[in-house]
Parts: C-alpha cells; sequence; structure tokens
C-alpha cells in the first residue's frame, strides 16, 4: 500500500474511533424519565391550562384548587405579565406555602386561585403590547384586555368541575390596571374586584410622568418587559451608581441608546408622546371609568408612600365612587405602604414603624371579609366600611363614610414667607424680602435620595422605601428652597388633595419644579431615638414647568416674567402632631428618577444634546400679590 494511502486509512480509521469513543455514553441518563412527584398527600391540585381567546390565541393559566372539602368553591383570578407560573410554585405540598404571602388565607379559606399570562408573555401565546388601549382609536383590532378577561372568565366557570360560578379578579400595579380593565366587559360571574395601586394615567401622575416631567428610570422596568417574553434580561449599566450613568449619558433617550434599547416600542411610545395629548388622553383610565357599567363591587387599595402609581387608585376610586350613590358598592382601603406592600408585611416602612402590622390588619379585617360576603354571600362577613384609611402622622386607621376625612376637610394655604417661614397667614405688605431665589445648575441635579443610587432590581436597592427617606441632606443645598413654621401648637390633619401654587420666574425658557411637604419631629423622640429631627416627605411631586398652562401644548417661559405654576401633588393623609413643625422644600430637579430639564427651550427634553443644557436662576414670589403657597386638604374637627 503506497504511503499517502495508507496515511488516510489510518487517519480515517482514527476519526471512527473517536466517533465511537464520543457515542459511548459515560454512564446511564441519572434524570428520570417522565418523573411525577407524589402528590397524594398535597392540599391541592396544581393545574396548568392554555385558555383560547376569541382570536384562537391561547393563554396561559395556572390553578392552584384547594382539596378540602366544602363542595364547589369560588375562584380568584390575577391576570400578570410578570409570569403566573412563578405566582403559583410547586414547591411545597402545602399551597399556601408555594404563593405569594397574601394569598394564604385565601387558599386556607378554600378559595381558588388563577394566575395567568398576558399575551405575548411568559408561556401565552399571541404579541405583547404594553398597556393595550381598548378597543378603538388606539386598537382597531377586535381583542383587548377586557375581552381577554371576558373570555378567561367564561371558560374558568364552564370549564372548572369545582368551580361555584363566581369569580373576582385582582392584582397590584400593571395586574391592577388589569383588575380595571375587566371592569369595562364585565362578565355575569364577576363578583367583586380589587384594583390594587393601579396604573391608571401614565402622564399625570403613574409610571411613566409626573405632571409632565419622564421618569427616566423606568427605563429598567421597560428593558426587562421588552428585552424578553420573560423578563430574563435587565440592562448592563456599567456604573453602581446610576447617578453617575445617567448624568454622562446626557438625556434619557442617550441613555437608552447606550442600552440599545432606543427602538423598544414602549420606550419610543413613552418618549416620543412628552405631552398629555390623545395617546395619554384616551387610555387615561380614570376618565375611561366614567362609561364603564355598573358591575361588581369593588374595593380599590392605595399606598400613601406608594413609590410607582400614587396618582392611580384614589383617582380611579373617584370615578368609580360619583357612580355609587347608595354608598353601597364602592371601597377605598388607603394604607401607610409602599407599592404592593398590603400584600406583604406591614409593620414598618424604611425608619417609619406603625406598631402594627398594618398590612395583615387589612387582609384580615378588610380583604378576606370582602371577599366572603361577595364570593361566598356570607351575610356575617365581617362589615366592610366605605373607607378604611390609616393616619401616617397619629399612626392610627379611621373608618369613613367617603373619602377624603368622611367629607369634612376645607382647604387652607399654607404661605411661603420671607426669612424661610412658614405660615397660613398671608405675606404682609410691608416685607422687605419679596422673593427667595436660587440658582439650578442641570450639571449638578439635586439627588432624588442619598447616592448612590442603586438600580430598581439590584439585590440591594431600597426603592421600595424611598418616599420615606429623611430628607435633612437636601434641606441645606443652596438650590433647595426651605421653609419652616413654628412649633405646631395643636394637631394638624391633612386629609385629601395637596398642591402647590408658586408665582415663579426663571432667567431662562423652562424649568422643572418640585415641592415637598415634610413633617419635621422635635429634635429628640424618645421611643426611636433616630427619628429625632427627622423630615419625613407627606407629600411630593414636581411639575415641568412649559406644562403650566396647558398639559397638551408646551410653551416657553418668558425670561424675567413671573408666571403661575401649579404643582399637584400626591393625596395625603396625615396628623401634623404638636410639637412638630411643617416644611416645605422646593427645587428643580429630583435626579436622576426624572430627566434634567436643559432650562433652555428645547422641542424634546429626553433627547437634549449636551450642549442644551443651562444654568438658571429661579425666583419664588413671597408677596401679597403673587402669594406661593401649598393648598392643604385639612380635616375638620369632628
Amino acid at each position: 500500500m503506497r504511503p499517502g494511502i495508507l496515511a488516510a486509512v489510518i487517519i480515517l480509521a482514527a476519526a471512527a474511533a473517536s466517533a465511537a469513543h464520543a457515542r459511548q455514553a459515560p454512564g446511564p441518563d441519572e434524570v428520570a424519565s417522565g418523573f411525577k412527584p407524589v402528590t397524594a398527600a398535597w392540599d391541592h391540585e396544581r393545574r396548568e391550562v392554555m385558555i383560547p381567546m376569541r382570536d384562537g390565541v391561547k393563554l396561559k393559566t395556572v390553578l392552584v384548587i384547594p382539596k378540602s372539602p366544602g363542595g364547589k368553591r369560588p375562584l380568584i383570578l390575577t391576570r400578570t405579565p410578570y409570569g403566573a407560573a412563578s405566582s403559583a410554585r410547586s414547591a411545597s405540598p402545602y399551597a399556601a406555602m408555594n404563593g405569594p404571602l397574601a394569598d394564604e388565607q385565601l387558599l386556607k379559606a378554600g378559595y381558588i386561585r388563577a394566575y395567568q399570562d398576558v399575551r405575548g408573555r411568559f408561556g401565552s401565546e399571541g404579541a405583547y403590547v404594553m398597556n393595550l388601549p381598548l378597543r378603538g382609536p388606539l386598537n382597531k383590532a377586535a381583542v383587548d384586555q377586557a375581552t381577554d378577561t371576558y373570555d378567561t372568565i367564561d371558560w374558568l366557570v364552564k370549564n372548572l368541575p369545582e368551580s361555584n360560578g363566581r369569580v373576582g379578579i385582582t392584582g397590584v400595579s400593571y395586574p391592577g390596571w388589569l383588575t380595571l380593565m375587566a371592569l369595562f366587559e364585565p362578565h355575569p360571574a364577576l363578583k367583586a374586584a380589587v384594583p390594587m395601586y393601579p396604573m391608571v394615567d401614565g402622564w399625570v401622575g403613574d409610571d411613566f410622568y409626573h405632571n409632565g416631567a419622564l421618569r427616566q428610570t423606568m427605563l429598567e422596568w421597560i428593558y426587562n418587559m421588552n428585552a424578553s417574553r420573560d423578563g430574563s434580561l435587565d440592562p448592563p449599566f456599567t456604573r453602581r451608581d446610576l447617578y453617575e450613568e445617567y448624568l454622562d449619558a446626557g438625556s434619557a433617550d442617550a441613555m437608552a441608546a447606550r442600552l440599545n434599547a432606543q427602538s423598544f416600542g414602549t420606550w419610543r411610545k413613552i418618549v416620543d408622546n412628552p405631552a398629555y395629548t390623545a395617546f395619554w388622553r384616551e387610555q387615561a383610565v380614570q376618565h375611561l371609568l366614567e362609561r364603564a357599567p355598573a358591575g361588581a363591587p369593588v374595593l380599590m387599595v392605595h399606598g400613601l408612600f406608594d413609590q410607582e402609581d400614587n396618582f392611580g387608585g384614589i383617582a380611579a376610586y373617584r370615578t368609580l365612587e360619583a357612580k355609587d350613590p347608595a354608598n353601597d358598592r364602592v371601597f377605598l382601603a388607603v394604607g401607610p405602604w409602599s407599592h404592593g406592600q398590603s400584600q406583604g408585611v406591614g409593620a414598618q416602612l424604611g425608619a417609619l414603624r406603625w406598631e402594627e402590622d398594618t398590612a395583615k390588619r387589612f387582609r384580615d379585617d378588610v380583604l378576606l371579609p370582602f371577599w366572603d360576603r361577595h364570593l361566598k354571600g356570607d351575610a356575617k362577613a365581617r362589615p366592610v366600611p366605605p373607607v378604611l384609611a390609616f393616619d401616617t402622622g397619629a399612626k392610627r386607621w379611621t373608618s369613613m363614610q367617603r373619602w377624603p376625612a368622611g367629607g369634612r376637610t376645607g382647604t387652607r394655604r399654607l404661605h411661603l414667607l420671607p426669612g424661610g417661614r412658614l405660615g397660613f397667614e398671608p405675606p404682609a405688605r410691608n416685607a422687605r424680602e419679596r422673593f427667595a431665589e436660587y440658582v439650578s445648575d442641570p450639571a449638578k441635579p439635586v439627588p432624588y435620595r442619598m447616592r448612590p443610587t442603586l438600580a430598581m432590581y439590584d439585590p440591594q436597592s431600597t426603592w421600595s422605601a424611598w418616599l420615606a427617606d429623611d430628607q435633612r441632606p437636601f434641606a441645606d443645598r443652596t438650590d433647595v428652597l426651605t421653609f419652616v413654621s413654628e412649633p405646631l401648637t395643636e394637631p394638624l390633619t391633612v386629609s385629601g388633595p395637596v398642591a402647590a401654587e408658586l408665582f415663579a420666574s426663571t432667567t431662562e425658557e423652562d424649568a422643572d419644579w418640585v415641592v415637598k411637604l415634610i413633617d419635621v419631629h422635635p429634635p429628640f423622640v424618645r421611643s426611636q431615638a433616630e427619628m429625632g429631627g427627622y423630615q419625613l416627605m407627606v407629600s411630593a411631586d414636581i411639575l415641568r414647568g412649559r406644562y403650566r398652562n396647558d398639559p397638551a401644548r408646551p410653551e416657553p417661559a418668558r425670561p424675567g416674567a413671573v408666571e403661575r405654576y401649579r404643582v399637584r401633588m400626591p393625596e395625603a393623609n396625615h396628623t401634623f402632631r404638636p410639637g412638630h413643625r411643617i416644611m416645605v422644600q422646593v427645587q428643580s430637579s429630583w435626579f436622576p428618577l426624572y430627566d434634567r430639564n436643559p432650562q433652555n427651550w428645547v422641542a424634546e427634553i429626553a433627547k437634549a444634546k449636551p450642549g442644551d443644557f443651562r444654568r438658571a436662576t429661579h425666583r419664588v414670589m413671597l408677596t401679597p400679590d403673587q402669594p406661593s403657597a401649598l393648598e392643604l386638604s385639612v380635616a375638620e374637627a369632628e
């Protein structure tokens, strides 16, 4: 045999031997094929079903069905973009140990729980659209989240033999919005709804904008929702401190471009619609609910320290309550909670302690009785008051007939006065000091909390508690105006709407106005030393000045001209106790939560270029003719 042929044969033989060796497994596969756990002793059955919608799309739905005796039972549905399977795990034979803490008592009480992935997310078919609008001008399709809810309930009551035909729906945040969507095409089997901390108006005061100012850090959540169907990807930030990250990027859209997220559908819709046009108005749920049919009883849940959706719950409640003259179908629970905290442990928030687990109290005394009365028809269930609200200053619950303060409120003006004073008397005519001013520098924006500013999903993040942060670190900044009252001699209860009316000017053509209403604790607090001198935000928000006259039509300010700026702020339920002081802080940035206003006029702030940003001097007037003040809803003494 010639040498070349011999070499080829040797190579082929070696290759064949190598392939045979590669095919030879190191041993038998130790992963059991088709394994099924022993479930005979489990107290529940877990099922996964694909429920067809009217357009043929199928939605993954996970059911947790208690095995306890009692015959047919009611069902509570949660629809979510966050993964139905994660809400109903199968790690324990005890159903109450597998789901969220708030579901423990529901499962023990015999309720069936259903969790469903919305279309386009996790195990469901179809295309995902953030906050899919109702059928109409913004949605020409034949389906929306209202029809999907109707079709889901219809399938469940017809195909689930354990069901008694009575269904409730609930959810927090986005699932809270989905709960409200169920009210627009209510299925006859829908007997109760509990929207919690719902997204209602993304421009006025919920997730995406507050009074026109872009909440640019929501890019992190949008990235998570748009980069994958299963929420498995988070943005790869290059710094731990997002204050540095966003400042270095320059603008909100530039930050998105760094992450290759600038073309995400949700991001583009939000950033390309900065004014309150039809895009936002026709999705504003508080207005859409005016035309919703009368249906199941509704219990709205609102958190006074909700760091994400602190507008929507009360706004939706007001619309629904106006259509409930008998005051027996629309209920409201207002608690001292961050976003969704009523579903967990509510004994404290940051440094704030409430002397009880307010979340458990709510679930035991309000939520479960509400479900029992409307889904089980239990006439003996504890009656739920029309309104139950927690006072974050007095640290007590109050039952009311209506919000706020049972209808017993009046508006008082708390004036910003010369010398950094604060009082209910108007400014004196002979005062020499007619204004207070500060320089706002976009290169050094005021942080919204102490740095480093961590990403929301960072393992060490305390994002949920930031509204309860001590405001002392900001009170002495030269770009923050601070006004303080004398110590109170009598309690003052603020219950309901809060707003600021500023008469102000700027040397440039635009400005943001941040106003904070603060409870200053006494210098020493014996029961909790760290609360000595604590400055607690009771209500605070921002206004993008270009929308001062019309939220749909931005317009530049006239440099040097005094104009009126009205800042809508979150509603409060707080008693300022004797010995405490009231403080107001005014500033023009809250970074990086909100994108920086260049203060120079640019058409689209989210796309501002580095050269667009300018320092500006802002003046707040303190005169009888231009009396800057806060408008407080003050509860009348009973």
